[in-house]
Order: C-alpha cells, then sequence, then structure tokens
C-alpha cells in the first residue's frame, strides 16, 4: 500500500483538462515526493491548492462529507493561510489511488470520531501558508524586489512601495518552480478573517438544486443493477438457490453467489432485480448462532454487572469499595443501552467496473483508503491498477467506514467484466445487516457521607467492544479503550467529575451482533449511565442537581463553564415557567467539552413535550460557528431519535427490524428549539459532530424524573410506553 508509482499530472487532477495550466501547491508531508513538471509544462509542486489562471483556486479535501460540514471547514482553513479570494474558492476529492501512488501525499483519508477538522487542521493549513508564500515570492521575483515588502490579500499580491500588484493566477506558474519555504508561519487563530466565520457551506447549492450526484444516483454506460441478500442470520452461510426459477424474468442477466454468505441478481434495472430476488429459492445455512436472541443477551450482559465477577480497569482512583463500604448512604441503579441502526438515508451501494487489467469503483465512504484496500483485495490486481473515486455520502454516521459493500460491488464486477455494476442494498438488507451501536448495561453504586458529599462510585460496565470486533490490535491486556469514553482518567474523553475514591470496569461480552461506530458511540450510553446517576445521587443527597455537579468540578473548569453556560442560558436559577420542568448534562467526547439543558412537560404520566434545549460546547478553536450550531442541532435529532425510538432486537438469529415503520424517527413536530453557546477558549482542537450528541438524551431524562419522580434506565423510551406527546 505504499507503492510509488509514476502518474502524470492530466492523471493527477481531477477535471485537469478543465482547469487548465495553473499552480497546484499544498503541503510537504514528510515522506512524501518532490512534483515534477507535467508533461503539458503546469508545473506541480505538491498536492493541496490548484491556481488556475483564471484565480480559481481549487482546494483538495481528503476527508469526506456527509452532511457535517467538513469540506467547508477544511476549505475555510487552507483558504485563510492562503489569503485567497473566498467567492473563487471551489473543491475536489483526491482519490486514494493517486495518494498511495503519491506516498499518501494526502495523509489520512477516513471520516469518523470528529476527526475530520481536528486531525487534519496542522497539515492543511501549511498547505495553503506554503502557496501562500511561493505565490508572494514569485511576484517579489518578477518586480525583483524582497519578498518581505509584498503581502497577499484576497487573491492579490501586492508592493506597497512601488504600487505594483498581481493576481495569484498570473504568478501561479512561476511560482510553482519555486522551492517551498520549510516552515511557513501559521496565523494566530485571533487574526482570522474566513475561518472563524459562519460561511454558508460550499456544497449547499449543489444539493438544494437537485446537481449534486450520490452514490445512489450514479449511472454509467451499459451499467447493470444488482440487487443483494446476505444471510439473515449473522455467522450464517449461502447453502444454495435456484436460479431457474427467475431465469425467464423481464431484464434478469443472472442470479450470483457473492462470497461465501450473499447471492445477488443482476438485472438491467434495481428493481427487476429486487423483485427477482424476492422471488429467487434460497437456502441458508444458519450456522452457530441461529438461536441468539436479544434475551439472551441481556441475560449474559446482566451476568457481568455482579461484582464478583472478573473485570478489567479503566479508571481507578482510591479504594472506591473501602469509601462505599463505609458510607452512611448507598445508591445502586442498573442502566442499559440496546443495539442500534445507523439508519442512514441512502442506503449502502457502489458501482464498480472489473476488466482483468483494471477495477475501479464509485461510492460514498467515509474512508477512501480503506475503500481502496478493499477494492485491491477483491480484485485480486495491484494497487497500481486499482482506483476508488469517492462520491457525495447520503450520511454515514459511521456505517460508511467499513467497507462491505465495496468488496461485494467489486466480486460481483468480476463475475461481468466490462460492464459497470451498481450495487444497491435495499434498506431491509441495510437494516438487518448493519454495524450496530454496542449492546451495554451499567451498575452504579455510589456512597454519601454524613455530610451527604459523594466518597466513592463504582461503575461497572458489561458489553461489547467494538474494537475487539473490528481493531483486535488495539485491544491491550484485555482493555478496550474506546468503551471507557467520558469516564477516562484523562485523554479527550476524561471523566468531568472529582470523586475521592472512583473505580469504572468494564466486563467484555461480545455477542454475535457485529458491532461498529456510530456517531458519538461509546459517549451516549456513557453519558446516560452517568448523568442520569449523578442527578440520583443528588436526589438521594436531598441536593439541587446543578449544585451537586459544580461542587464535583473545582478541578475541571472548562467542564463547569459550559455546564454553568447553559444552566444560565436557561435561566436555571430561576423557577421555570408553569408546568415545565428542567433537566441538566454534561460531559466530554472526542476532545470537546458540552452540556445541555433542557425544558419539558409531561402529559399524561408519559407523554413528553420538549420545548428547547440549550446546548454549550467548547471545541478549543470554532472554524465555521455556524455550521457548530447546525451540527449540534442535527446531533440532537439522531440522539434523540434513538433515546425514544432506537432498538435493534434479535430473535432466532435475526433482526426483527426491516424498515422505518419499525426503527422510527421523531419527526419535525417533536424537534425542540436548540440555542447553542459556542465557546471557542483555545489551545486545543475537540470534535463537534459527535461529542453533542451524547447530552440530550440524559438532559431528558433528568427533566422527565424532576416532572414524574420516575427514574428511566433502559432506552429506547419506546419499550418503557414513554413518547413524544
Amino acid at each position: 500500500m505504499t507503492q510509488s508509482l509514476s502518474i502524470g499530472r492530466r492523471g493527477f487532477i481531477i477535471g485537469g483538462a478543465s482547469l487548465g495550466a495553473g499552480l497546484a501547491l499544498g503541503l510537504d508531508i514528510p515522506g512524501a515526493p518532490k512534483g515534477a513538471l507535467a508533461a503539458e509544462g503546469a508545473p506541480e509542486v505538491n498536492a493541496w491548492v490548484v491556481v488556475t489562471p483564471d484565480d480559481t483556486v481549487v482546494i483538495r479535501i481528503a476527508r469526506s462529507e456527509m452532511g457535517q460540514g467538513s469540506l467547508t471547514g477544511l476549505a475555510q482553513l487552507v483558504a485563510e493561510e492562503l489569503e485567497c479570494d473566498w467567492s473563487k474558492v471551489t473543491t475536489e476529492y483526491p482519490t486514494p489511488g493517486q495518494s498511495v501512488a503519491r506516498n499518501r501525499v494526502w495523509g489520512d483519508f477516513s471520516t469518523g470520531g470528529s476527526r475530520g477538522i481536528r486531525g487534519s487542521h496542522d497539515y492543511v493549513r501549511k498547505g495553503g501558508a506554503t502557496a501562500r508564500e511561493m505565490l508572494i515570492q514569485a511576484a517579489a521575483d518578477e518586480w525583483k524586489v524582497p519578498a518581505a515588502e509584498c503581502r497577499a490579500q484576497n487573491s492579490i499580491v501586492t508592493h506597497a512601495a512601488s504600487g505594483r500588484s498581481t493576481s495569484f493566477g498570473k504568478v501561479a506558474a512561476a511560482a510553482a518552480l519555486l522551492k517551498p519555504p520549510a516552515d511557513p508561519p501559521l496565523k494566530d487563530p485571533k487574526d482570522w478573517k474566513i475561518a472563524g466565520k459562519g460561511l454558508p457551506r460550499l456544497d449547499t447549492a449543489d444539493k438544494t438544486n437537485g446537481k449534486m450526484v450520490y452514490g445512489i444516483d450514479l449511472k454509467l454506460p451499459n451499467m447493470l443493477n444488482a440487487a443483494i441478500a446476505d444471510c439473515p442470520v449473522f455467522g450464517g452461510r449461502l447453502k444454495s438457490f435456484d436460479e431457474a426459477k427467475i431465469a425467464g424474468l423481464p431484464g434478469v442477466v443472472k442470479a450470483v453467489a457473492v462470497g461465501d454468505t450473499a447471492v445477488a441478481v443482476v438485472a438491467d434495472t434495481w428493481w427487476r432485480a429486487k423483485t427477482a430476488l424476492d422471488a429467487l429459492p434460497i437456502v441458508w445455512d444458519e450456522g452457530p448462532n441461529a438461536s441468539a436472541s436479544s434475551a439472551a443477551t441481556a441475560a449474559w450482559l446482566a451476568e457481568g454487572l455482579d461484582f464478583a465477577e472478573a473485570a478489567v480497569v479503566g479508571n481507578r482512583n482510591g479504594d472506591a469499595n473501602a469509601a462505599i463500604a463505609g458510607a452512611a448512604k448507598v445508591i445502586e441503579a442498573v442502566y442499559s443501552y440496546p443495539h442500534q441502526n445507523h439508519a442512514q438515508m441512502e442506503p449502502l451501494n457502489a458501482t464498480a467496473l472489473y476488466t482483468p487489467q483494471r477495477c475501479e469503483v464509485w461510492t460514498g465512504t467515509q474512508n477512501g483508503e480503506a475503500a481502496f484496500a478493499a477494492v485491491v483485495a477483491a480484485s485480486g490486481l495491484p494497487p497500481e491498477k486499482c482506483e476508488v473515486h469517492k462520491i457525495m455520502l447520503g450520511g454515514g454516521f459511521g456505517r460508511r467506514g467499513f467497507t462491505d459493500y465495496v468488496t461485494q460491488a467489486v466480486l460481483l464486477a468480476k463475475q461481468f467484466p466490462g460492464r459497470p455494476v451498481k450495487l444497491l442494498w435495499s434498506r431491509e438488507e441495510d437494516m438487518a445487516h448493519g454495524k450496530y451501536h454496542p449492546v451495554t448495561q451499567c451498575r452504579l453504586v455510589g456512597g454519601l457521607d454524613a455530610q451527604n458529599k459523594l466518597v466513592g462510585l463504582h461503575i461497572r460496565l458489561s458489553g461489547q467492544s467494538i474494537l475487539a470486533s473490528v481493531r483486535p490490535e488495539a485491544i491491550k491486556d484485555g482493555v478496550d479503550p474506546a468503551a471507557f469514553q467520558g469516564l477516562a482518567p484523562s485523554g479527550d474523553a476524561q471523566i468531568g467529575y472529582d470523586v475521592p475514591h472512583l473505580l469504572v470496569e468494564h466486563s467484555m461480552r461480545n455477542p454475535p451482533v457485529p458491532p461498529g461506530f456510530w456517531r458519538g458511540v461509546n459517549i451516549n450510553h456513557n453519558a446516560i449511565y452517568l448523568e442520569s446517576f449523578i442527578d440520583e445521587l443528588a436526589h438521594a443527597a436531598g441536593a439541587e442537581p446543578l449544585a451537586f455537579r459544580r461542587a464535583l468540578m473545582k478541578n475541571h473548569p472548562k467542564q463547569l463553564a459550559v455546564l454553568d453556560a447553559v444552566a444560565e442560558r436557561i435561566g436555571w436559577s430561576a423557577p421555570a415557567p408553569a408546568g415545565v420542568h428542567r433537566g441538566i448534562a454534561s460531559f466530554m467526547g472526542y476532545g470537546s467539552y458540552v452540556a445541555a439543558a433542557t425544558e419539558i412537560s409531561v402529559q399524561d404520566g408519559d407523554k413528553i413535550k420538549i420545548h428547547r434545549i440549550v446546548a454549550a460546547t467548547d471545541t478549543g478553536y470554532a472554524v465555521n460557528p455556524a455550521q457548530i450550531e447546525r451540527q449540534v442541532a442535527g446531533s440532537f435529532v439522531y440522539g434523540l431519535s434513538a433515546l425514544f425510538y432506537g432498538a435493534i432486537t434479535v430473535k432466532n438469529g435475526r433482526v426483527e427490524q426491516s424498515n422505518f415503520d419499525n426503527y422510527d424517527s421523531m419527526r419535525i413536530k417533536d424537534m425542540p428549539k436548540v440555542e447553542t453557546i459556542v465557546i471557542p477558549s483555545g489551545g486545543f482542537w475537540g470534535g463537534v459532530g459527535e461529542p453533542t450528541i451524547c447530552v440530550a438524551a440524559p438532559a431528558v431524562l433528568n427533566a422527565f424524573f424532576a416532572a414524574t419522580g420516575r427514574r428511566i434506565r433502559s432506552v429506547p423510551l419506546k419499550t418503557t410506553n414513554v413518547a413524544f406527546a
């Protein structure tokens, strides 16, 4: 995967013919090859920025855009350092094949864990700064003046002493011949003019007018369409199918096995393929998990909550058990959280074209390099004969970080060489073969002293490990660090409270249902567990919930700041309106500090109306505050849908949910007013899309307790007969 290939500029630049001769500039990643003069005479320095003669600035973005706004935010960071005219900025995706051919010149293609900006801000900013310095130097050389006397602004280089100026496009070719500066200076964020502003997203117009092409929209000449069915039981295999039963159906080309577990029908249209697949007699070998069930999994996880059972420790200080044993009052609770599906709006799909000489795939993916590796493996061709073309994602939430559908598309295409084959999963297939939010349970025991101060807290998690499934090398001494998100002693997901005696453990128990990274992942359930139980402790102590939290945050000033911000905005110190009740929660995840306070009313004891949620987030730096506000609101839609509706259940080894009629989502009428407070305190780079999701649910649950005196400890609420009003 590190093989260095020789490719020309025309093959390297996406749409290069339309760009014309210009400047390609960017980051000098250690180990990446230097650019060389292209055949048509347009010099290429490296990878990140292309400036065309008409002053158009094309910024290349390696990360995926799936609605979260990373494409615009990353472009803002590059443009800020470049000092270009934002109105002339456009973007394009490089391909992972090109990146591998150039020793991974674009770095990481993966988009997940809220790392799109926080994981690449430094080197993309350096890409823009490198371009800026080289453009200035080129203009200075032309004028025979010191570069230090020149400056760039709004895509124009000026020399104040002589009154001369020129545009980026006019000096681009000359700039490309210069040696890039070794360490171009980066701006102090306080001087940002493009970054740090709530600029409109670059992709909004195309999404609004229908110009945007998603994988599901793609059409290629002579294309075949495929519908697929994998064994409905996890771990099962394909035994046989009777193709003769569908051979005469209109448009059907062939029914074929796909790997060891699936069968697909290929036809001239997808609907004809799906109709034929539904009529195809299939025999499955259901394997060892044919009797698996959610009930059995729940019972197994409950066994892991027994403190007598062995468990790995993720966070420990003092002696929690001794402190609790000597406490004046002991409070205990057990919580649970189910499997959940990503349920992204666009079902999984990929289009593959295979010949013995080359294999290309067009797909929406959160990890272009992983998709590329899947194409290489499934095609059997060397990397230089493979490519993945990334298309806009119709939702991801972590599911499109996996490559099972890409592998299937290539295996299908190999059976129809020379013709593109578009594989589209049905919604039912997407629901039945997800990579689900991990299932967990949690037992929490807290001890209060005679003054009702928290002296000991013991948290025992029992449940699934994603890393054990998808990244087993990350498990060290039986510890999955991701399981302790928001409960860790330090790092970007540390617990936000000072507890004199604390013990956090995990009993790893992995059922056959495959887990996956699901927007927010472990902070979603860990926040419910901790923040609901903190409320329980406050109630047992006779303390006001906000004051109880604040007393435990003396050494967590940033966590306290977001908590105080939501409390102040919602008016926590004043009585709520008649019939309205409040709840509050705070947490840390993905390097950001988040908090939420909500106001709800309850009708008939179990019908919730969420009137308002105030959210605060400290991401360190805010590249696009307007987009942060939208991400917070969007994450609340996802998180509240999970709270009220989200549960994947298994019976006889099969997922029982099949579509949105039995795996529901909240409606517009149920959406509360969301007020977002952005607190960029500086000094660090935190995530946005995932950390905020986790505080909405516990805030609502705590408000529901305030309204009814009823403590709900299992998700989703529909299983407790609680619903939207």
